[in-house]
């Protein structure tokens, strides 16, 4: 079978190029969404041919810009099993929405064929769904129209948040096998994280969800059918996903996590005792936060972030594992922007391995162990239970009924854990597990170590690509000598620490510092920050 590139070309004329080029990295693309009509239609014809490529098998595509603000959109594909786009097919994806013309276009089509060699007659199924945004209704008929253009089977699955739509790829791809993900509906979705909850845990005080006026507010009332109030009474706010401008503005994790605060206006709306927590746009980050007193004053504000979440997830599941009575290896996964406290802790408890900056570095780190838990900081992250870790789970014998029951509870985790991507929803039921079968306030989650005054600067620089890392990017290697200088300096400080890398986006590095007295931290951050403008300016001179 050969390829139409008439039906192509026909097509993409009607999705012209805007002037300006288009990245394709670890969170797909994104920019303003009136100019991705193109790369929509473009990039569902990578989804198409990811399709073929892998015999047939569903992959996806999600229309969203997850906590960037309402005017901003973007598409994110996703492969057969709920993982991310395999790395090697990124470059794909940034050549065919790069294409100057509609020519140039089907030859790109042609040499990815070529190159990963693609049955062209094998079928092609891909789902796809959307956020709230008012651009999504149009990016997503150019994606149709590039499904269309290569006859691919669409499945359109609706309004539906980032973490979910991974989560039917794989339950399309593993249905009716040993390793079936669950029924390949929304309501599967559901149901299989109520069912798991409702096996762990008992009831608890009721949590307030900051749902950042996002996709993630009618999901979690659809979740609420199936968990009853009596398990998990939930005060579901910032809902006002109709709303022009309302998605991230003044709420979710990102704006709780940047202003280390509450969402605007909350303060009238909880008590000195509510616990609390905050999606991002597309529902796959979340952080948790509570007060040490009065709602209005910002002193009171404690937050929960990523680093507190993978340490109250690997310790609990570490100890299961050891009443379980089954050799598993369980470990963690930090970038370096994982606070020093956090990194201190877990490595008195389970293995840490740590990676570059991005989900797939992460992700794939937590695949080489049996049980693997990474969260950034941000609040993005999952755990992993590899099929033998499950295998061997399944196959012990009865034991010690404390080990049957630490193995049930496990296994229950694996039906309630979003495997395939961070997912708020999943996170949230998560955590709830863990505190009310430990026990557990938020108080005392937060008890466990206390974090070390840190802060992240953008330092703007004429060239980026003058600065290199290597050591899971903690470490410099260009320009000559910054290093060294940057280690003297951060000596200088009690629990002094600060590394350096270039931004993937834009002209610039990211600064981080932290160091044990907080009156001391704008010197150490501000230090760094000048070795750094000098550093680039000498470099760009020489």
């Amino acid at each position: 079978m050969s390829l139409d590139t008439a039906a192509i070309t026909a097509a993409s004329a009607r999705f012209p190029k805007p002037a300006r080029s288009f990245t394709y990295g670890t969170a797909g693309v994104r920019t303003l969404g009136k100019d991705l009509d193109s790369t929509c239609f473009r990039l569902a014809i990578v989804a198409a041919l990811r399709s073929k490529w892998a015999k047939g098998k569903v992959t996806g595509l999600m229309v969203t810009a997850s906590h960037n603000p309402e005017q901003d959109n973007g598409l994110k594909a996703v492969d057969p099993r709920g993982e991310m786009l395999a790395s090697s097919w990124e470059a794909h994806c940034t050549r065919i929405a790069n294409a100057a013309s509609d020519d140039e276009l089907v030859g790109v089509v042609q040499d990815i064929v070529a190159k990963e060699s693609i049955d062209l007659s094998q079928a092609a199924v891909v789902v796809y769904a959307y956020d709230t945004r008012p651009t999504c209704p149009a990016l997503v008929r150019a994606l149709e129209a590039g499904l269309d253009a290569l006859g691919a089977t669409k499945r359109n699955a609706g309004l539906l948040t980032t973490p979910q739509l991974h989560y039917l790829v794989r339950a399309y791809n593993t249905q009716g096998t040993d390793e079936a993900y669950g029924e390949p509906t929304e309501e599967g979705y559901y149901e299989k994280m109520a069912q798991a909850f409702k096996t762990l845990v008992p009831a608890a005080s009721p949590l307030v969800v900051d749902c950042a006026n996002g996709v993630g507010a009618p999901a979690l009332q659809k979740l609420q059918k199936y968990i009853p109030a009596a398990s998990l009474p939930f005060k579901v706010l910032r809902t006002a996903i109709s709303t022009p401008g309302a998605l991230n503005s003044g709420c979710g994790a990102d704006y709780v996590k940047t202003t280390q605060s509450l969402p605007a206006g909350l303060e009238s709306e909880v008590q000195a005792d509510s616990r609390m927590c905050s999606f991002d746009g597309d529902a796959d980050r979340i952080v948790f936060y509570y007060l040490r007193g009065d709602p209005r004053e910002k002193a009171s504000f404690r937050l929960l972030d990523g680093d507190k979440i993978t340490a109250l997830a690997a310790d609990w599941i570490s100890e299961l594992v050891k009443t379980a009575e089954v050799d598993l290896k369980v470990g963690s996964v930090q970038t370096a922007y994982a606070n020093g406290s956090s990194t201190r802790y877990l490595e008195q408890r389970v293995p840490v391995t740590c990676t570059p900056t991005g989900v797939k570095y992460l992700h794939h780190a937590a695949e080489s162990y049996d049980i693997g838990v990474y969260f950034e900081a941000n609040g993005h992250g999952t755990v992993l239970f590899s099929p033998a870790s499950i295998a061997k789970l399944k196959g012990a014998g009865s034991g010690a009924p404390e080990a049957a029951a630490a193995r049930k509870q496990l296994l229950a985790l694996t039906e309630l854990i979003n495997q395939t991507v961070g997912d708020a929803l999943s996170d949230m039921l998560l955590v709830e597990v863990v505190l009310r079968v430990t026990g557990r306030s938020f108080a005392e989650w937060d008890s466990t170590y206390e974090d070390l005054p840190n802060r992240l600067l953008k330092v703007l620089v004429p060239d980026r690509t003058l600065f290199e890392t290597t050591d899971a990017e903690r470490r410099l290697t260009r320009p000559a000598g910054l290093q060294a200088q940057i280690e003297h300096e951060a000596a200088r400080y009690a629990g002094g620490r600060s590394f350096v890398r270039p931004s993937g986006t834009e002209d610039c590095v990211r600064v981080y510092a932290e160091c044990e007295k907080a009156d001391e931290l704008g010197a150490l951050a501000e230090n760094i920050k000048k070795l750094v403008e000098d550093a680039a300016k000498a470099a760009a001179q020489a």
